[in-house]
């Protein structure tokens, strides 16, 4: 008897340390399966890019002009200031904003990836242009979307003739291909948009990505640089840095909620985006 309980003891211990052990399999697999979701993030649609504010700074705060040595040979020009604007903003009252004063050029979301357009954009366009204001748009690049698809989108959507400034490319997501691989489908979408327009697009991207990713090949471009801090940013060479995007939270009256604000840096003026 004593025999048997034993034996049934443990029969009933093997039963409990192999449930044990699926569970935990279950247990791991799912792991696996969010961290593979995780890896994918990259590929995912993300809503107007432009990175949350560190520190707001509306208006343009006193102490930009108080800057360390080592930046100081920097100016800012806090009279020439502009806006970027997408379906995020709503509906824009844009005779307040161009009688507000303070605004000086628009940028408008067209396009992003190869489909999506902002249905605010030829609203906005038309509304800011009839106000008086100086307009332009952006594409948002996608480096895992064939280049060729994203410039078919943007050109079905973007015509210049409507428009006075020079079309922005932002350029924020690195992707997950070599380094050289995600340049040279940049370089080729750059290319296909530089042909068509005739005119070399500005582009948008933060310090650090322009530092990390972009200098050396695409010197010969012009930027609009973001970082919403006091400190101007500082690019590792001699790109053309244009505009500064010195804030995400920006208020403008006819606008409702933030808006991001930039302003021109040194000698750089309206003139230098105006198309020609």
């Amino acid at each position: 008897m004593k025999r048997l309980l034993w034996i049934a003891l443990m029969v009933s211990l093997c039963c409990v340390v192999a449930s044990a052990a699926t569970d935990r399999g279950k247990k791991d697999k799912r792991t696996r399966k969010s961290e593979a979701e995780l890896l994918r993030e990259d590929d995912l649609p993300v809503p107007d890019p432009f990175v949350a504010c560190l520190q707001p700074n509306e208006p343009l705060a006193d102490d930009v002009m108080e800057l360390p040595a080592d930046v100081r040979h920097h100016t800012v020009n806090q009279t020439l200031q502009g806006i970027d604007v997408s379906h995020y903003q709503g509906h824009i009252d844009w005779r307040t904003v161009a009688r507000a004063g303070g605004v000086s050029y628009v940028y408008v979301k067209a396009t992003e990836g190869a489909q999506l357009v902002d249905d605010t954009y030829r609203t906005n366009i038309q509304g800011a242009r009839k106000a008086g204001l100086k307009v332009g748009c952006y594409h948002f690049y996608r480096p895992n979307v064939s280049p060729q698809l994203q410039f078919q989108n943007m050109v079905s959507v973007v015509n210049l003739r409507h428009q006075d400034l020079i079309p922005i490319i932002d350029i924020e997501i690195r992707g997950r291909e070599p380094l050289p691989r995600f340049q040279q489908k940049l370089r080729n979408f750059l290319n296909m948009v530089e042909k068509h327009y005739c005119v070399k697009p500005i582009l948008y991207t933060s310090r650090d990505f322009y530092n990390k990713h972009l200098s050396g090949p695409f010197t010969g471009y012009k930027y609009m640089v973001a970082r919403y801090a006091t400190d101007v940013p500082e690019l590792c060479d001699d790109a053309a840095f244009v505009m500064w995007q010195y804030s995400a939270s920006g208020r403008v009256p006819g606008i409702r909620g933030n808006v991001d604000r930039s302003c021109f840096i040194d000698h750089y003026t309206l003139q230098d985006i105006l198309l020609p």
